[in-house]
This record gives structure tokens, sequence and C-alpha cells, in this order.
């Protein structure tokens, strides 16, 4: 069998191997602490569960339009609107089979052979292994707690090369839960467009903000494709739901790509989105969005207090990546080690570049708060503080 040379470097996403470990280990009977995996434990809301239920009571289970139910497509416009105070016409929204398969799709549409794109490192690798897989190139910007690991037009304009077509960032950031402000966005967007490239925002983690509210990017220009999920601030990962804002002139590359991989996103989660924007599912979010705001005031200073060093205090989403500081020399086998010896699974930066991995490591606050301190205790006791 010849395998094809990109799957050289396509790497395995590091933190599904590290789970399966710790999963392995629990099922010897040991007690680990799951500070892994950005999936956060709270149920799918009631009112989206039923909605489902409702809807596969029927037994009219059948594709849907490749852009998605248009009612849905109608309720995330409506969402823009009271969320955002932003009018965005329904015919740019894209519904897809999560927020990856969103990226799938956008960068589809938009990479050519040989074609490079910017990217922050660190950051979250599917992104890089996207562009491998349609023959682009990614290109790593590095960044650091100074500029809060996220891209200025300086740093984008010294990785621009001739055959640099675009920009792919994240507010909240993954790893890093870190935000960019609207105005340094503004900068962005304008640094990209003058090249004759194009801005891709991921905006996953929207709604799961702590300090303020996050701004769309659809405020800046219409010419910026932007990416969200149902997954994170919406409770419904194994749901695999998502969706994307595009250019008017990029729907029908979008429609025409999504026909021929997709066929259409789930049906079933379609339906149980249009819950997702009810005032009662709503309350619940805020409810949640409260809690892990409590988390990470919590896991934050209780990481300070062990001998990490968190530079870049974390905005949003559910990650703080934190330095390793004394605690270790590697990330990789310090995160080992954690997990053989304390009952601590937490991701060592591997899994998210080339800039300084063996120095950081992230953690996951989305276990419940009297598990991160527990956490905490056995961390505690394993470096004997």
């Amino acid at each position: 069998m010849n395998v094809a040379d990109r799957m050289a470097e396509i790497q395995p996403f590091h933190v599904m191997e590290l789970m399966a470990k710790a999963k392995a280990l629990e099922a010897q009977g040991r007690s680990i602490i799951h500070m892994e995996v950005g999936e956060p434990d709270f149920r799918t809301p009631q009112p989206v569960v039923e909605a489902a239920q409702r809807f596969i009571a029927t037994g009219q289970v059948f594709y849907t339009n490749a852009l998605g139910l248009p009612q849905l497509r109608e309720a995330i416009a409506g969402f823009y609107a009271t969320r955002y105070g932003l009018g965005v016409d329904p015919a740019r929204i894209v519904v897809t089979a999560g927020a990856s398969g969103a990226l799938l799709l956008a960068l589809g549409a938009l990479v050519n052979p040989g074609d490079e794109w910017l990217l922050t490192d660190p950051g979250y690798p599917c992104n890089r292994h996207f562009i491998r897989l349609l023959e682009g190139r990614p290109r790593a910007i590095p960044v650091d707690a100074t500029t809060g690991f996220q891209p200025t037009p300086e740093k984008v304009g010294a990785g621009w090369t001739a055959n640099t077509r675009g920009l792919l960032v994240a507010s909240p950031n993954n790893p890093t839960g870190t935000m960019i402000e609207p105005s340094r966005l503004a900068e962005l967007a304008l640094a990209v467009r003058s090249r004759g490239g194009t801005l891709i925002v991921d905006e996953i983690y929207h709604g799961l903000t702590y300090d303020t509210d996050a701004r769309t990017a659809l405020e800046i220009a219409d010419d910026i494709v932007v990416i969200n999920s149902f997954s994170k601030y919406f409770g419904m990962t194994g749901w695999r739901l998502g969706w994307m804002v595009v250019p008017p002139g990029m729907v029908r590359d979008i429609e025409k790509l999504a026909q021929n991989l997709f066929i259409a996103p789930s049906a079933p989660a379609q339906h149980a989105a249009l819950a997702a924007f009810q005032p009662e599912t709503l309350a619940i979010l805020e409810a949640r969005r409260k809690e892990f705001r409590a988390r990470r005031d919590l896991l934050l200073p209780g990481l300070r207090t062990l001998g990490f060093r968190i530079d870049a205090v974390p905005q949003g989403a559910f990650y703080i990546y934190a330095g390793i500081g004394d605690l270790g020399t590697d990330s990789h086998a310090l995160a080992s080690d954690l997990i053989e010896r304390a009952g601590v699974a937490a991701t060592p930066g591997l899994d998210f570049g080339a800039n300084a991995p063996e120095r950081h490591m992230r953690f996951a606050y989305t276990v419940a708060a009297e598990k991160l301190g527990d956490g905490l205790d056995r961390m505690a006791r394993h470096f004997r503080i």
C-alpha cells in the first residue's frame, strides 16, 4: 500500500492519545482528573434534547439542503441580531458538520496547491493539517504572552510572502484562551486585505468569555470568513454541528463543495439546534458561563501557586496555557509523570506547534470545581509543595 506523502506531515492529535491513556488507567481502577480535552462536562441543554426527540419521533429524517435548514440559518441570523446587534443575511450562513467541517469547506474553497496560509504558533493543530491535506503550506507565526499569544499586523507583514494567500486566527484562542481586541482585529483584516489575502476568524468559543463580551469579526467587513460552532457555548459537542458566514460571492462554491463532501449536515442535530436559541436554553448557557468563570478563577491562581507560569490571563474558552517554569525540562515528560503518578491528565504543548512546546502545558477547566481542586491538591502533593 502506497500512503500519500502528505501523511508524513500530518501528526497525530496527541491529546486524544493522552485521553486514551487516561481511560486505560481508569479501566485499571485508577482515579484520573481530566484536564486534557476541551469538552465541557455539562449535558446537552434539555430543550435541545427534547427538540431532537420530537423530530426523530416523526420518522421524517431525511437529507436537508447542503447549506442547512433554512429555518436554522434564519435562527442563526437572528442570534447575530440579538447578541451582536448585527444584521446578517441568512443566505450567507452555511450550516456545517461541526466547525471542523466549516474550516474544511472554507479552506477547500480557498487553498490552491502550494498556497501559504499564516497561523499562530501555538495554535489549534488541526488547522495546519487541513491546509496540508489540501496541498497548501501552513506557515507559523510565533506568538507569545507579550502579544497575548495573538498575531499583530507587524508579525503578519513579516510572515507574508509572495505565496501567502491568507491568515487564520481564533478569538478566543485554543490553547491560550486569549482574545483579539476589535481594533486589533480590524488592523489584521486591513493587513490581509491590503495584500490581496483572505482572513478567516474562528469564533467557536464566543459566548464563553469572562472579562468582556466578544465582538464578531463580521462587524468589520463582509469579506471575512467567520467560523462558529454549536459545540462549545451551546454544549453540543457530540452532535457535530457548526456554521460559518461567508462573503456573498463565495456561497455557491461552498455549496458545491458541501454537496460533494457531506451532502448535508445531520438533520437531527439541525432540528435540535433550533432550540439552542430559545430563551430558556440561553438562560442555562449563561449560568454555565458563570460556572466556567468560577473554574478559571480557581485554577489560575492554583496553578501559579504550584509554580506554573501564566503571563497571559485567558479571557475566554476553557483553557489555561501555562509555562512549566522550574517544574521540569520537558512538558511531555511532565504530562506523563502527572498522569502516572498524580492521576492528573493535562496536555503538553507538543500538540500546539513548534514554538517552545516543551516549556508549556494546556489545562482545560472542563470539569467541576471540586475536581479541579482535587487535581490541584494531587499536583501539590506530587511536587511536595
